[in-house]
Formats: structure tokens, C-alpha cells, sequence
């Protein structure tokens, strides 16, 4: 991995994107969107990552498209060009949604536009007591409707507070965030490094597959009426109880250890 938008690094089976452009708060670039998507997509082929933190640097995670290099380039395209872009951006959300690991968001300030859609599109979001949050698109004469917000937001947090937060685009702060369901946690700033940690260790140590079983299961459950739901957990429920991860699981708990599942960190 070597991308050139944000700062990529990996820890044992720990991947951490930064977004590292502190001086514009973090906003997205043609290339930040590009880079962001293809990293994902390797990261989906890595048995060797179990787990992906997403973050910012500075005083914000991240607040939505740069005015100069994406906002004023938008202006001046044709309608082909601009459901390219926004194509793009869904892309994103699409390679989030897909990666077979949990995505941690470690949400270190201001979180808006499409940084608050970044946010939601993660499978947690622990935030410090500074990251306040708005779906701003339209102040800016858009949708709500943007990045899957219109899809997410009302199975976090109910379709009155989405239609709320998605018409009104007003800033929340972190703990009506929090209240709301739609930040997992909230700790003081100088705490979220090691809260983050604390989360991401306990998600690497679990059972990878199951994990992945069961991000794909609340992704395609979405939809399905409740007999499909049925059906299709006890198809995956059955494929998983054959695998070695379920013996461990029980000789670890009829022994009172930690299970030790495959691939995971001492």
C-alpha cells in the first residue's frame, strides 16, 4: 500500500487510514475518494488485517468534499460527468459496506458532509467529546440523500431523527450524537487513542470469519422480510459450526480461557 492522499499503516493485523490534510480540516479530494476505495478493496483480499480504523489528524476527522478542488470542479461539468463523480463517492461507501472486517471510526473532531457519511458507512464510530456532527449537503442546495446517509441513517437512529438530521443539516455534538445512537461512544479527546485501541484489540482477538458472517448479515438482512432472514442465518449459522473457530469457542469456555481463534494476536 502506498497512497499518496492520507497516511496508511498497519500494526500487527490493525490497518489505520489517517486523512491528512489538517490545514483544510481534512476535506476530500478527487484522489482522497480514489485511493480511499482502492485501498479498501486490497484490504478485502488480506486475511492477514482483521480490522480497520479510520481516522484524522488535527482538530477534525473530516468535513465533506474540498470547496477549491472538488466543489469548483463540479461547477463546471456536464451531467454525465457529475454522476461520475458522484458515482465515485458511492463507490466508497459500497468498498466499506463490503470489506469482510469491522471498520472502526475514530471520529477526532468536527465530522460533516461526506465525512459525516464516511462516519456512518463505518461499522463503529467512538468519538471524542469534540466531534460534533451534521449532514450538511443541503446547506449547499443538496439531497440528504448522499453517500447512502438516506439508506444508514434511519436504522441507526429512526427515520424522525434522520429526517431531522438529513432536511435540517444542523451540527449535533457528540453526545447527542451518543444519545441518539449514532456515535457507539464518547470519551474525552485525550482518551480516544486508547479507547480506540481497546475496541479494535477486542475486535482482532474475536473470530474473523464470524465477524465477517455477521457484518454481511445485518448488511443483507436490511431488506429481507423475516423468513429470508431465517433462512439465511441458519445457512450461515450451519457453515460456521463446522469450522474450527466454534470447537475453540467451546473448549475455551468449558476451560475458563480466553478462546484463541484462527489468526488472531497472542
Amino acid at each position: 500500500m502506498n497512497p499518496r492522499s492520507f497516511r496508511y499503516a498497519e500494526d500487527g493485523s490493525v490497518a489505520t487510514i489517517t486523512l491528512d490534510r489538517p490545514d483544510t480540516l481534512n476535506s476530500l479530494t478527487f484522489e482522497v475518494y480514489r485511493e480511499l476505495t482502492e485501498t479498501l478493496r486490497a484490504l478485502a483480499r488480506r486475511d492477514d488485517v482483521r480490522a480497520v480504523v479510520l481516522t484524522g489528524a488535527g482538530r477534525a476527522f473530516c468535513t465533506g468534499g474540498d470547496v477549491k478542488e472538488i466543489i469548483g470542479e463540479l461547477l463546471h461539468r456536464d451531467e454525465a460527468g457529475l454522476r461520475e463523480f458522484t458515482r465515485m463517492t458511492c463507490d466508497l461507501v459500497r468498498a466499506m459496506r463490503a470489506l469482510p472486517k469491522p471498520i472502526v471510526a475514530s471520529l477526532n473532531g468536527t465530522v460533516a458532509g461526506a465525512g459525516a457519511a464516511i462516519a456512518l458507512a463505518s461499522d463503529f464510530r467512538i468519538a471524542a467529546d469534540t466531534a460534533r456532527i451534521a449532514f450538511l449537503f443541503v446547506k449547499v442546495g443538496l439531497a440528504g440523500a448522499d453517500m447512502g446517509a438516506a439508506h444508514l441513517l434511519p436504522r441507526l437512529v429512526g427515520l424522525g431523527r434522520a429526517t431531522a438530521l438529513l432536511m435540517c443539516g444542523e451540527f449535533i455534538d457528540a453526545e447527542e450524537a451518543f444519545r441518539i445512537g449514532l456515535y457507539h461512544r464518547v470519551v474525552p479527546r485525550e482518551r480516544l487513542d486508547e479507547d480506540t485501541a481497546h475496541l479494535v484489540g477486542s475486535l482482532v482477538r474475536g473470530p474473523a470469519a464470524a465477524l465477517a458472517a455477521t457484518k454481511q448479515a445485518l448488511e443483507r438482512e436490511m431488506d429481507m422480510d423475516l423468513e429470508s432472514a431465517l433462512t439465511h442465518e441458519a445457512d450461515v449459522q450451519a457453515a460456521l459450526m463446522s469450522q474450527p473457530d466454534f470447537r475453540e469457542g467451546f473448549d475455551a469456555f468449558i476451560a475458563k480461557r480466553r478462546p484463541r481463534f484462527q489468526g488472531a494476536p497472542e
